[in-house]
């Protein structure tokens, strides 16, 4: 169910969205995106500066125009509409309650793809759980899911916590899907461990050669792309496998 506000935020979008496309960029953009949605080809900058104006003059959004405007947004065909969604939740996500996590869980599954699963994993899944403790049991159901996605999140949402990582959490993640043959799953858990070795670089050496025989080629490259000596090490055993 819409709220007044949502309704007026989703028409503006609508309208300064469909009055910029580009059909000479929007090819291109799909293109790149492997043909998965149709774009309206808004560059980032340019999309930003019309939610900008979209906004300008209205009360900010609560929790519950933000799910209408997310749901609406989730609704539309072009994949600048659920950009959209995105950034608006990113730029209110310490406003949001613990149980938004479902509304957000929603849209992981829904459309799924990089684009948006990235920016709502480490920026709105990674908000809540930093703010709300308790979802803390919703990313350990995540962790397990079947939903690659969703697995993808848990992984993910961490991401920049840095000093503030659940350091335990985040190898029995990373560990409990070592082998699991999806590519978006293992570059997740390279990123997740690239990010953390900028924290403690001594701690994911360790992990990745504890793990050696079940991380797959791509996570260990991604893991320490940033320690070349150790990954160096690590191809020379001949130990890894993909």
């Amino acid at each position: 169910m819409s709220t007044p506000l949502a309704a007026t935020i989703a028409e503006r979008i609508e309208t300064a969205f469909r009055a910029a496309a580009d059909p000479s960029r929007a090819g291109p953009m799909r293109a790149y995106m492997r043909d998965k949605f149709p774009f309206l080809g808004i560059p980032s900058t340019q999309r930003r500066a019309l939610q900008r104006q979209v906004l300008a003059g209205l009360p900010a959004p609560d929790p519950e125009d933000l799910r209408a405007v997310a749901e609406i947004c989730w609704g539309w065909p072009e994949r600048e509409f659920q950009y959209c969604a995105c950034d608006l939740l990113i730029r209110r996500v310490r406003l949001l309650p613990a149980e938004f996590c479902d509304v957000v869980r929603q849209l992981l599954v829904t459309k799924s793809w990089w684009d948006t699963v990235d920016p709502l994993a480490t920026r709105v899944v990674g908000g809540l759980v930093a703010r709300h403790p308790t979802l803390v049991a919703v990313m350990d159901e995540w962790s397990q899911s079947e939903n690659v996605w969703l697995v993808r999140a848990a992984l993910l949402h961490q991401l920049h916590y840095r000093d503030d990582t659940d350091v335990d959490r985040l190898f029995r993640y990373c560990a409990a899907q070592a082998s699991h043959p999806d590519f978006f799953v293992r570059k997740a858990i390279g990123w997740a461990l690239r990010q953390y070795a900028k924290t403690d670089p001594e701690a994911v050496r360790r992990f990745v050669s504890d793990h050696r025989d079940r991380l797959s080629a791509l996570s260990v490259k991604e893991a320490l792309r940033h320690q070349p000596a150790a990954a160096k090490g690590y191809a020379r055993s001949g130990e890894n496998r993909e």
